[in-house]
Formats: C-alpha cells, structure tokens, sequence
C-alpha cells in the first residue's frame, strides 16, 4: 500500500496495490488493522456511492459541521474525476488553501480527506462512480457548503479537460457562501 502524506496537514493520497490475472484483478482498499498501523485509525461507520452522468458534474465544496464532522476516503470506482479537498480550520498555517488530485478507476487511489476539510469533485468522465467511506454518520442539520468558484479559493478546477465551460451543478451547490461571508466551525489543532 502506497501512503503519501499530501502538503496540507491530515490530507492524504492512498493507493492500494491491484493484484491481476487471467480473471480480472483484485484491490483490498481497507484494511482497518494495516492502516492504524500506518497511523490512519478511523471508525469508518457509513459508505456513500455517487453516479453522475454527465461530465463536468461538480459536487460540492461540501462540510458536515461539528459535532457531527466527517473524515472522508474518497476513490472513483467508475471513470475519473478532479477530486478537491480545501483546509477551512481556523488558525491553520494552510487556511483556505486546496489541493486536487485526479482519481479514477484504473488507478485506484483514494484521497482521506480529514475531518475541517472542505470536499468537492468535478466529474470527467460520462457515468462517472465515487464510493467514500465517513467516520460519521450524515446529519442534515450539520450539511453546510462554500461556492465552488470563490475567487478568493481560486481552485484550478479542469473544465476543459470534463468538456465544458461551465459545470453541471446542483441548485444547493450553485448557492452556497463565498469563503469570506462564511464562519468556519472548525478549529485547527496541531
């Protein structure tokens, strides 16, 4: 298993081995014993699976507030998607900033995003799948969002390489707060 601690404090890219043959291929793509080993100890207790048809569907940038936050192991198991993770913990040294890597099914790495963490993806594929595991369990009353297209963000997201100008959102998605008219329910603790 590949581990790769990403420059944001908690963000990580995971990429499990892909053992083939004649039949096809098999990826353990949780190990709850190996990865606590590896200091990724978390109790996952709900699995999420999305399908979006089209490319250039966007979801997000998306928060479970506090007390019912959300660490998130995210991999694309049906095409590709931009897969984007923004640090929103007050007093972090890497408040505001973002990073994206690309996740698609052929690959087969999987981005923990942790817990103060803004999470959102952009679909490049048609019928593109994600499947994410969470340590806790979805409440309405804590579901919260920042625009997708904050300047102040600037998130390089690939619409050109999706095949589109603009991106296929959800009227949520499509309202949510700019960064600066938006009060984190985070805290960062080093």
């Amino acid at each position: 298993m590949k581990i790769e601690t990403l420059d944001l404090p908690g963000l990580t890219l995971i990429t499990p081995p892909r053992f083939g043959d004649h039949r096809g291929w098999f990826r353990e793509t949780w190990n709850q014993g190996r990865m606590a080993e590896a200091g990724l100890d978390f109790p996952f207790c709900q699995d999420n699976h999305s399908m979006s048809a089209e490319p250039g569907t966007l979801r997000g940038l998306h928060y479970q507030a506090p007390p019912s936050a959300q660490t998130k192991l995210v991999r694309c198991t049906l095409g590709a998607i931009w897969d984007v993770a923004v640090d929103v913990r007050t007093g972090s040294p890497t408040f505001g900033q973002w990073r994206g890597v690309r996740l698609d099914a052929e690959g087969g790495a999987q981005l923990l995003v942790p817990r103060g963490f803004l999470h959102g993806f952009l679909t490049l594929t048609p019928n593109a799948e994600v499947q994410y595991k969470v340590d806790g369990l979805y409440d309405a009353a804590a579901d919260g969002g920042v625009a997708w297209d904050d300047p102040d963000l600037a998130i390089d997201w690939p619409l050109a390489e999706a095949g589109v100008d603009a991106p296929i959102l959800s009227g949520k998605d499509a309202a949510q707060p700019k960064l600066a008219d938006w009060t984190s329910p985070f805290t960062y603790e080093s």
